[in-house]
């Protein structure tokens, strides 16, 4: 059974001199990843690294962190990739409930370092640190002399446990999707075949490694022997442009708002990105209206709008982009090994063109949760993931999703889908983003709110906005109440927290 890591020793030892990953001012090929990747792996076998032991890695997107989870899996451990992110009740949480002995952190992340003291109090054994305090390579404080050639990559099994990702805004305990060297190949190979990557292919990674949409662009191009350019955020958006064009990037990975944010800020036709073969789009629904203005502004890119979920590894679906006209606001077809189905209620499977919940099995479903028995029984039944997306399958096959079962609106007889609403505030000129929430009616059960973010209209648009909503929308489904705000918040995965903007309704916002 080959595996992720095996694939990329294979590289490093055909190709040793290409360009693996370019980042923090340094650039490393593939024999000196891997050399990092081998020192260490003994590094933490020195330490007392047992084949099952979890190791933390609180680092944002830097090669050291690719280093640290690719010497992890060599050294037969586990890799818990964190939110880099987050503060010091999340860290805490997450590391308990992992139960690692190995943390890799920057010492200058103080919420980080404080949670590790506080772990580290309820240990009998301390916690191995991996304490990385400037842009010296991991591998510095790790080098060893001693042979590494009892790390052999060829002896992960597929069936070993290879990551816990944890997974964005969810409350209450930890919820660590459990994912299999296996599930890792699956879904990498699958991705591998419909993009056609390549050794010639590079992109440039804005996606966090700690979520698995960032983490499957991450591995998939290091298995083809193509180039991962890092790039911390959006911040400076001119400057991935430059990126872009300096490197001549072939793809390019984002959520919706990566898109939307690009086309607000940035004049693309200022800048040389002849060299883009492909852009990638998950994360969240994209508006068929930004659909169209990313390919108006990139037209030569092909787009690969897709589908999928931390639980199954990453990915379930994709739309060929010379599909894109005709399934316009579709998420496409399934990969490579999965399986689709649309189920009622009442447990049946649902009709073509009927909406019900999406249900999956392929070799990319995960394992489980980690040390959570019923969460696992109550998503994992009968050999099947149950997503807890809505969706139906058209006589093509293709799938269609209508939003989260969670976020349904139900306000009177009907039940809203958020997404029919968004699409259509989408369509008003100046609109960059909008998310639709169902808030507490007396009368109703609930009545219907959108969030806009609009910077290219007045703040006393709503009345606006309505009127371009009767005008397409049934009554029931008219927001009663617009409230502009700044941003959307989201989730390291780029989704948009909608119970944070419910948290939102007793602050004084802009209303309509």
């Amino acid at each position: 059974m080959t595996s992720v890591p095996t694939r990329v020793a294979a590289i490093a030892a055909r190709h040793p001199g290409r360009t693996a990953i370019v980042g923090d001012d340094r650039r490393i090929d593939y024999a000196g990843f891997w050399r990092e990747v081998q020192c260490f792996a003994r590094a933490l076998r020195a330490r007392g690294l047992q084949p099952g032991e979890r190791v933390a890695i609180l680092l944002p997107n830097r090669i050291e962190a690719a280093v640290a989870c690719y010497g992890a899996w060599l050294a037969g451990g586990i890799s818990v990739p964190l939110n880099a992110q987050a503060r010091e009740r999340d860290f805490l949480a997450w590391l308990a409930h992992c139960d690692t002995r190995h943390v890799v952190f920057e010492t200058r992340h103080g919420d980080a370092v404080a949670a590790i003291d506080a772990c580290d109090a309820t240990r009998a054994k301390p916690i191995e640190r991996w304490a990385i305090d400037g842009d010296h390579p991991l591998a510095d404080r790790t080098a060893s002399n001693e042979d590494a050639s009892d790390l052999d990559p060829a002896a992960i099994a597929g069936e070993d446990i290879a990551v816990i990702l944890y997974t964005s805004g969810t409350t209450g305990a930890p919820k660590g999707v459990t994912l299999s060297h296996g599930n890792l190949l699956a879904n990498a190979d699958a991705v591998l075949r419909y993009l056609s990557l390549g050794e010639g292919d590079s992109v440039l990674s804005i996606l966090a490694f700690y979520y698995a949409y960032g983490a499957s662009v991450l591995h998939t191009h290091l298995m083809s022997g193509g180039c991962v350019v890092l790039a911390q955020n959006l911040l400076f958006p001119h400057l991935l442009m430059d990126t872009i064009a300096r490197e001549r990037i072939t793809g390019f990975s984002g959520v919706p708002s990566t898109f939307a944010l690009l086309l607000e800020r940035v004049k693309l036709a200022d800048y040389d990105l002849s060299s883009l073969r492909y852009l990638t789009q998950a994360g969240g629904a994209m508006s068929p209206v930004l659909t169209r203005r990313l390919r108006a502004a990139l037209p030569h890119a092909r787009l690969f709008v897709m589908y999928g979920q931390t639980e199954a590894t990453s990915r379930l679906t994709y739309l060929p982009p010379d599909r894109l006209d005709e399934k316009l606001g579709a998420v496409g077809i399934p990969v490579d090994g999965v399986e689709l189905r649309i189920v009622r209620e009442d447990g049946h499977d649902a009709d073509i063109g009927e909406t019900g919940e999406v249900r999956v099995r392929g070799p990319n479903v995960m394992r489980g949760y980690w040390k959570n028995d019923d969460a696992t029984a109550a998503v994992l039944v009968d050999g099947w993931l149950r997503t807890g997306d809505l969706g139906h399958l058209d006589a093509d096959g293709v799938l269609w999703l209508a939003g989260r079962r969670s976020d349904m609106i139900k306000t009177g007889a009907h039940r809203v889908h958020p997404g029919d609403i968004e699409e259509v505030i989408a369509e008003i000129p100046g609109v960059s983003e909008v998310a639709v929430v169902g808030i507490d009616d007396s009368v109703l059960g609930q009545v219907i709110k959108a969030f806009v973010v609009a910077p290219g209209l007045p703040p006393n648009s709503g009345n606006h906005i309505k009127a371009h909503c009767r005008e397409r929308l049934a009554t029931y489904k008219i927001p009663r109440d617009i409230a502009f705000v700044a941003a959307l918040p989201r989730t390291a995965s780029g989704k948009v927290r909608r119970a944070a903007l419910l948290a939102t309704l007793s602050e004084p916002d802009t209303n309509a």
